[in-house]
């Protein structure tokens, strides 16, 4: 099977934010996307082509929007992107008394209620994966990265993956799943791959092997279109970028650009290591899926698997030593104050932990962590 991957330039990024919509009084997920879309089409008409906003998308549930950018060549205007469609979307929902929120998971509404978008992709996902499929309450934040050549596409996939861990314990925000507290510091990490064809990539030698494996997934079934190939990092063809899709949500434009930068800079490193002919180390499978559940478990506290020789180190402090080594990347593509701001996500906690301590000082009431949530996002 021959799958075409787009030209790209080397790079430049695409940003997805995927936000929940709450009630104001209750702070219980609304499905009200559709009554938000009208709002939205009503405000600026010219906007609105083909059945749907250039930058405002619906998602599988009706509880949740999706912000998507344009092409971007630095963080700063990917985040700036973000923050129009932020402030439109506000604007349509504001009038209709809801909130907004990102998170991995909302604290407490009930996953077995929240109604699906009437598209035959999503009822087809549904019937297909039953119990799983209905429990996909999940958010997350994806940054797509632009790839000059097709070649790329495999080695740098498989260089991210040993990064997974940095990733899932920075942006991790899903303590709480209906109701209760999972002891997990990002319950979506968990959940989400128990999808079909969700959950870690397969690593691949080239880009030959991968189109082997999709026409694999068409002739078996498996799959009806690439895109249903939700690993946590994937190629995109259609793009030509790599996606990294580890995050959980993240209520705050701060984050989302720290998270960018460190994907940006990661694949520009790579990028300039493949260029001047050198290779991009690799871990054994069950080190890297040992290193996910570590940081879906412990989050900042996960003491993370670095090499194939089995050494170890917290992530927060193999973090702190990654951001030095990319300083001179992050000056060359213009993010330097944003890689910085990965360090504040460490000094000041990830949002699971802000959630728990809110939640610690309010008596557990979840109530209370969604207050703080959608207080986060006001603040874009």
């Amino acid at each position: 099977m021959k799958i075409d991957f787009a030209k790209s330039e080397q790079s430049t990024l695409g940003l997805e934010w995927e936000i929940a919509l709450v009630d104001q009084q209750t702070g219980e997920l609304a499905a009200r996307a559709d009554d938000v879309f009208k709002n939205i089409q009503a405000a600026d008409p010219a906007a609105w082509k083909d059945g749907e906003h250039a930058h405002i998308k619906g998602e599988m549930l009706q509880n949740t929007v999706e912000l998507v950018t344009g092409v971007c060549h630095t963080v700063a205007e990917g985040t700036d992107d973000l923050r129009r469609s932020l402030n439109i979307l506000r604007d349509a929902s504001t009038p209709l008394g809801l909130d907004l929120l990102s998170a991995g998971t909302h604290p407490f509404s009930d996953p077995r209620t929240q109604a699906v978008t009437d598209k035959e992709r999503y009822a087809k996902l549904v019937d297909r994966t039953q119990w799983w499929g209905s429990q996909m309450l999940i958010y997350g934040v994806h940054v797509h990265v632009g790839l000059d050549h097709v070649a790329k596409a495999m080695p740098i996939l498989d260089g991210l993956i040993n990064y997974f861990p940095h990733f899932q314990a920075l942006s991790a925000s899903s303590p709480y799943w209906n109701g209760e507290d999972t002891g997990y510091a990002s319950q979506r990490a968990l959940m989400f791959q128990q999808l079909p064809t969700a959950g870690l990539p397969f690593q691949f030698p080239d880009w030959a092997a991968y189109e082997s494996y999709v026409q694999d997934m068409f002739t078996t079934g498996v799959i009806d279109a690439t895109n249903e190939i939700r690993w946590d990092i994937r190629p995109v063809a259609g793009l030509g970028t790599i996606e990294m899709r580890i995050c959980d949500g993240m209520s705050t434009l701060k984050e989302i650009g720290a998270i960018a930068a460190l994907t940006q800079c990661l694949v520009e490193d790579f990028s300039n290591t493949l260029n001047d002919g050198g290779t991009i180390p690799t871990m054994p499978p069950w080190h890297i899926q040992e290193n996910k559940w570590r940081a879906a478990r412990y989050g900042m506290d996960a003491i993370i698997i670095l090499d194939a020789a089995g050494k170890e180190q917290l992530v927060t402090e193999h973090t702190v030593e990654l951001l030095n080594k990319l300083e001179p990347v992050a000056a060359k593509l213009g993010c330097s104050d944003e890689l910085a701001s990965v360090e504040k996500i460490i000094s000041g906690g990830a949002s699971y932990q802000r959630q728990r301590r809110v939640a610690a000082a309010n008596d557990g009431e979840l109530r209370a962590v969604v207050r703080e949530l959608v207080a986060e996002m006001a603040g874009n």
